[in-house]
């Protein structure tokens, strides 16, 4: 049973009626026996007997003179009592059809119309279009960009781009804060990059460790990474996603040293800085050194030789022995 959006039914039972015997499921004996009583104008009832299908249709009747003999219902006859119920079954599905489109029709002009334009979130793949898109908010923004920036010192290249669009914000009055890694703390040209944009509208702080790249404009619209070669961006101006990455910046930012202050390690043992003891808490942790000096910002060349001195300092003749040294020493007590 099928139910219209208005309440009416229709029932399928003539359909099953109707397809239950077609006609070209005749045995071959139906079908010649049916045309040798056209030809004739009747047939024995005993010779019928040899196809039963030729009275379920039914396309024999008994012959009313003589009861031994049946006649032929004729074909045009039989035809129709066959067509009439696939009919009228073809007639209530149009009826349901136009019942359907009339119920769905306020919709259809409602879906018709151009859905709203939001952009929660948009794929940008290339260079050319991640920076299109940067140089519009840049534009656009009013009140303040936060930016994550994670690694260590910057090429020449990445740092007059980004000098040009930090210009182009703080000439209009609006404020830049940026978290770099302590390794940056060692690199001349973001030094000098931080020097030449030293107004009081930017700050600058930085962090052991960072969380992937990310660019706030007004708090209104966010881009970070969407993948590993950095080829490709996510846009996100969804008000929840926005504001929760503003919120994993700000306390990010509350842990941060500026970069005018001298970072404040806790004391080591045995003058063991506190890089050293960064990158000690992350071997114990089972790191390799390409994922170490990925964390802390550095190449893995320098971090390679902080785990050479930390190996001396310790006594240590191997990694295996350094790692078992680090957790019997006293150098990440401070982390408990």
């Amino acid at each position: 049973m099928f139910k219209t959006l208005g309440g009416g039914a229709l029932t399928t039972n003539n359909a099953k009626q109707t397809h239950s015997h077609p006609v070209t499921q005749l045995c071959d004996d139906g079908r010649r026996l049916y045309a040798n009583a056209l030809r004739s104008g009747r047939i024995a009832r005993s010779e019928a007997a040899q196809a039963p299908c030729l009275m379920e249709f039914p396309l024999l009747h008994p012959d009313p003179d003589d009861s031994d003999w049946l006649r032929p219902v004729p074909p045009s006859a039989a035809l129709a009592q066959r067509l009439n119920p696939v009919e009228r079954e073809i007639q209530e599905r149009r009826h349901f059809a136009i019942e359907l489109t009339d119920a769905f029709e306020p919709f259809m002009a409602i879906s018709a119309q151009d859905p709203p334009i939001t952009h929660a979130i948009t794929v940008l793949e290339g260079d050319s279009r991640i920076n299109a898109a940067l140089d519009l908010s840049t534009a656009e923004c009013r009140t303040e960009v936060l930016t994550v920036q994670p690694g260590g010192g910057r090429s020449e290249h990445v740092l007059a781009q980004g000098l040009e669009r930090g210009r182009a914000v703080v000439d209009r009055g609006v404020g830049i804060r940026t978290l770099y890694q302590h390794t940056v703390r060692h690199s001349q040209g973001t030094l000098a990059y931080a020097e030449r944009l030293a107004e009081d509208e930017v700050e600058i702080r930085t962090l052991e460790e960072l969380t992937e790249r990310l660019i706030i404009f007004d708090r209104t619209v966010a881009y970070i990474p969407a993948r590993s070669d950095r080829q490709v961006a996510l846009e996100l101006r969804h008000p929840g996603l926005v504001d929760y990455l503003a919120q994993v910046f700000e306390l990010l930012w509350r842990r941060a040293t500026p970069l005018t202050e001298q970072v404040a390690y806790e004391p080591t043992p045995d003058g063991i800085t506190g890089v050293q003891r960064s990158i000690a808490k992350l071997l114990i942790e089972g790191y390799v050194d390409e994922a170490i000096a990925r964390r802390l910002g550095m190449n893995v060349r320098t971090c390679r030789a902080h785990i050479a001195k930390l190996a001396t300092t310790l006594g240590s003749g191997s990694r295996a022995q350094l790692g078992y040294l680090i957790a019997h020493s006293q150098i990440l007590d401070q982390d408990g």
